[in-house]
């Protein structure tokens, strides 16, 4: 078994103006700077009290990668890049802000709409692949590290395909978890499945700077 902290990447001018993002590598805003710097102080803290982490592994865009490296400073360690756990392609409808794409995009917008699996957005990724995606890469890490806690620095739709995966919930059935950014979420993965510890946490952002929107 190993244990996951998944992470949201701090916020970005681009989650606050509610525009996709999707490979767009956008920095983090202040927000997102000063999220990353407290749920780095709060893991140095959970180590020190007996929970510390083993690795680090963080997607390539630059939101996860900078909240990640905050950590890893925090608590003396390597980051590991892993693109699997990159953000969903969303194609044509990435720089588009979520209520104008019907105007701009209408074909996709009802692709990304109806949760099909199998429909591919325009110039980007199906939500079939993305899942399949995004569940091999934390299986191979957690392989890599059995009997160990590793913390992951992704993006909000990966952390829902992750959710998912993990409550056997449909790719088909709407949104239910919080996909809150610097927040931290706990799982147990193993051979025999991945079970939700808790999630959502975000007791370390005490002014509640946090933005649960659509990745």
């Amino acid at each position: 078994m190993t244990e996951i902290w998944l992470v949201r990447h701090g916020e970005t001018p681009w989650n606050a103006e509610r525009r996709v993002q999707g490979w767009e590598d956008i920095d983090l805003n202040q927000t997102g700077i000063d999220q990353a710097l407290a749920l780095g102080r709060h893991i140095k803290k959970l180590g020190q009290a007996g929970q510390p982490l083993d690795a680090i592994y963080t997607s390539d865009l630059k939101r996860a990668h900078a909240t990640a490296q905050t950590v890893a400073t925090e608590v003396n360690l390597p980051l590991n890049i892993h693109q699997g756990v990159r953000e969903r392609h969303f194609g044509v409808l990435q720089g588009l802000v979520y209520d104008e794409m019907d105007a701009h995009a209408p074909e996709a917008a009802a692709v990304w709409r109806s949760r099909d699996p199998n429909a591919e957005l325009p110039g980007g990724e199906s939500l079939g692949f993305f899942h399949n995606r995004v569940v091999s890469a934390i299986d191979e890490i957690a392989a890599r590290h059995l009997g160990q806690r590793v913390m992951v620095v992704s993006h909000g739709g990966a952390m829902d395909i992750i959710w998912r995966h993990a409550n056997q919930v449909s790719l088909q059935v709407p949104r239910q978890a919080p996909l809150l950014n610097a927040s931290l979420n706990r799982l147990k993965v193993s051979p025999q499945g991945w079970s939700v510890i808790r999630w959502g946490d975000v007791d370390h952002l005490a002014d509640g700077t946090q933005n649960d929107v659509t990745p």
